[in-house]
């Protein structure tokens, strides 16, 4: 089965040609990142125009460069939510729009489960049918989740607050860094001291122990920045030392939750998708404390930790299409139907 994978979620338009949900034949993805840039985060009107011009042009490329043309295509899958409304309708739209051209049936795809069949999807890992914990990382989720496959999700916790590439690209900010936030602090860390301050991060009295509460180290870098810049600019010590810090302390926090989650649902198996799993320190430790505790763990390869059109690609050929019209889910928090 060959599918086009359309993901327009946020800011990446990812268009992918792939064959079975394993085989990528082709794939591209276009950014309006640098629009973004001076605005210190994404701005949806921009994102969702971007993804308007850059459409067509991506997609008559991925056709010539895989050399397929419509009538070799099975089915469209499109990411259908949670993610930015302007942009989740663009691509939905794009979508429907093939599908009565081409005549080619249109499914709708959830974002998370996306992320997470990218880490399984890379030759040699585990089935994406047997059960694992999942941990979904990026900008707006940060969750953790009981699963039975990808198609049976049980929410186990998730964060009260920022997200952890939410509380990146703030303590980013605030260190005078440049967005996003991740690729700046894990640059900034690789000279730092990772022990230089120590952030306690607190424990959820309500909710689940797997719940993440991130606004409380942010408020400490906030106050600690403050201190420390009333005596002139931050020195590229200071801002080495903090950022490996924050990371650390982020890191850490990440890790034990989610291998108490392992340990609890009694699943050897571990699935990791998400931009910020391109973090190259969390990615070092998820593969060392899963060595030590007899874990498989699944990482999806650095072309498919941020957004992209292959993973949708991939979970499209094995969704069940739905009987009820596509819509979209213009949604930031964990939605799991």
């Amino acid at each position: 089965m060959l599918v086009l994978g359309i993901e327009t979620s946020c800011d990446e338009t990812g268009l992918a040609l792939v064959a079975d949900g394993r085989e990528v034949l082709g794939a591209q993805i276009a950014s309006s990142l640098k629009q973004h840039q001076r605005f210190g985060g994404v701005v949806p009107e921009i994102a969702s125009r971007a993804h308007l011009e850059l459409f067509t042009a991506e997609l008559e490329v991925l056709l010539e460069r895989a050399g397929v043309t419509p009538d070799g295509i099975d089915r469209i899958a499109v990411t259908r939510g949670p993610g930015l409304a302007g942009c989740l309708a663009v691509g939905v739209i794009a979508a429907q729009a093939l599908g009565l051209a081409w005549k080619k049936p249109v499914i709708g795809v959830n974002h998370l489960q996306a992320h997470l069949y990218a880490a399984v999807m890379p030759p040699g890992s585990f089935s994406h049918e047997e059960p694992m914990v999942g941990l979904a990382i990026s900008g707006g989720h940060t969750a953790i989740l009981r699963m039975r496959g990808l198609s049976d999700f049980e929410l186990m916790g998730q964060t009260r607050d920022d997200a952890v590439g939410e509380a990146f690209d703030k303590v980013a900010k605030l260190l005078g860094l440049g967005f996003p936030g991740g690729p700046e602090i894990q640059r900034a860390a690789e000279g730092g001291n990772p022990n230089a301050f120590q952030f306690s991060v607190p424990r959820i009295k309500r909710g689940t122990p797997y719940d993440f509460s991130l606004s409380g180290i942010k408020t400490a870098v906030f106050y600690r920045v403050r201190e420390e810049a009333r005596g002139g600019r931050l020195s590229d010590a200071f801002v080495a030392d903090m950022a490996a810090s924050f990371q650390s302390a982020i890191v850490e926090e990440v890790v034990g939750k989610v291998l108490a989650a392992c340990e609890e649902t009694g699943r050897p198996r571990l699935a990791v998708g998400g931009g910020v799993i391109a973090n190259r320190r969390l990615r070092e430790r998820l593969t060392e404390a899963c060595g030590e505790a007899g874990v498989r763990l699944a990482i999806p390869p650095f072309s498919l930790c941020t957004d992209n059109g292959a993973m949708v690609g991939g979970l499209g050929a094995w969704v069940i299409p739905a009987t009820s019209p596509l819509t979209v889910i213009p949604d930031l928090g964990v939605r799991l139907s």
